[in-house]
């Protein structure tokens, strides 16, 4: 039975989550998967647009995995770190991003110092928007795309955001 990690500030939450999530839990099938949720200060210092708060997106974010994935019991964690519980506990697997497998490198780093076995990362590719570029959090909360990577005209945003 496998022990996945995933994390994230996810706000809001697009499609490039939903495919994070997805792999989390086809990882985690028949084990656990612990989804580390941003704090609200880390949230707020490695972010230059507004984020909501930790309660709001693990709200959202349980909902999400939820629908989504008909699982029940949602495991979030609340993180003050990049790193999370993965440089001290259990586990198998830690899924990642093209964006964040620098950071996946760096806990097996830190896990060796610390003699522990080191994670199997799982890197997701980008999701991309109807422009081709890739969708994000901030491209949403700028008007530019919506979270499937539609790309909003001016007068879309608007009404969207």
């Amino acid at each position: 039975m496998a022990r996945v990690a995933v994390g994230g500030t996810f706000d809001p939450i697009h499609d490039g989550h939903v495919a994070l999530l997805r792999r989390a839990y086809e990882l985690g099938r028949g084990g656990e998967v612990i989804i580390g949720l941003t704090s609200d200060e880390m949230a707020r210092t490695s972010r230059r647009r507004p984020v909501r708060d930790f309660k709001s997106r693990s709200e959202k974010l349980r909902s999400v995995v939820q629908i989504c994935f008909g699982i029940g019991d949602v495991r979030i964690t609340k993180i003050d770190d990049q790193c999370g519980p993965s440089i001290y506990e259990d586990f198998d697997y830690i899924v990642v991003s093209p964006e964040t497998l620098p950071m996946a490198e760096k806990i097996n780093r830190m896990r060796a110092k610390k003699n522990l076995k080191p994670l199997q990362i799982s890197m997701i590719e980008y999701q991309m928007a109807e422009d081709s570029i890739r969708i994000s959090s901030t491209r949403i909360s700028e008007g530019k795309i919506d979270r499937h990577g539609k790309v909003l005209s001016a007068l879309d945003a608007l009404f969207y955001i």
